[in-house]
């Protein structure tokens, strides 16, 4: 019975995070129609209304949902191994913060299913990467499981978390020097 829940509990975190990658690049796509010509504008933002709202309610909300019943049904069926792990706990600090990522992302969703962009697209794009620093903890505190190998896995976390946003920042840089070439003079 654990390995068919603890299947099925992997199979939905997939999915989740499917979702949660997926949502911001979707932002991202949307804020930037808000820069286009009227009509193409209101096409582009309609359609990926659609498209978020599916995305949202049809996969990521459920996921989420069912990927929280199965955790802690696996947590119940040998929780005195598990609350006592000091990995374990960890773990959990970072899925609570993966719940509080995921709540502020159904924010956006709502602000933008509404006409309301607050965010750049570059704030979005980092948005974007969290979620990928959150599986990258999670995943190895979860694989690595002793102190030892989870002070390396941190340093790795460090430097990958490091690496991602300085991704992103010669991104933008790169993006604002080909706008700048391109303007007319």
């Amino acid at each position: 019975m654990f390995h068919n829940v603890l299947a099925l509990h992997i199979i939905f975190i997939v999915t989740w995070f499917a979702g949660l990658f997926y949502m911001p690049r979707l932002f991202i796509y949307h804020i930037e129609a808000n820069d286009k010509p009227d009509i193409e504008k209101q096409i582009l933002q309609k359609q990926f209304k659609i498209m978020e709202k599916r995305l949202w309610y049809g996969i990521t909300w459920p996921s989420m949902i069912i990927t929280l019943i199965l955790g802690p049904w696996l947590m119940l069926m040998n929780f005195t191994h598990y609350i006592s792990q000091p990995y374990f706990i960890l773990k959990l600090f970072f899925v609570a913060g993966l719940l509080f990522y995921h709540l502020r992302t159904h924010v956006i969703f709502l602000q933008l299913q509404n006409d309301v962009i607050k965010h750049s697209s570059m704030k979005m794009r980092v948005w974007n990467e969290i979620a990928t620093v959150f599986l990258v903890a999670i995943v190895f505190l979860i694989v690595l499981k002793s102190n030892t190998d989870f002070v390396w896995a941190l340093l790795g976390f460090i430097v990958f978390s490091a690496a991602i946003f300085l991704a992103v920042y010669l991104y933008k840089r790169s993006r604002k020097g080909e706008e700048n070439k391109n303007a007319p003079n």
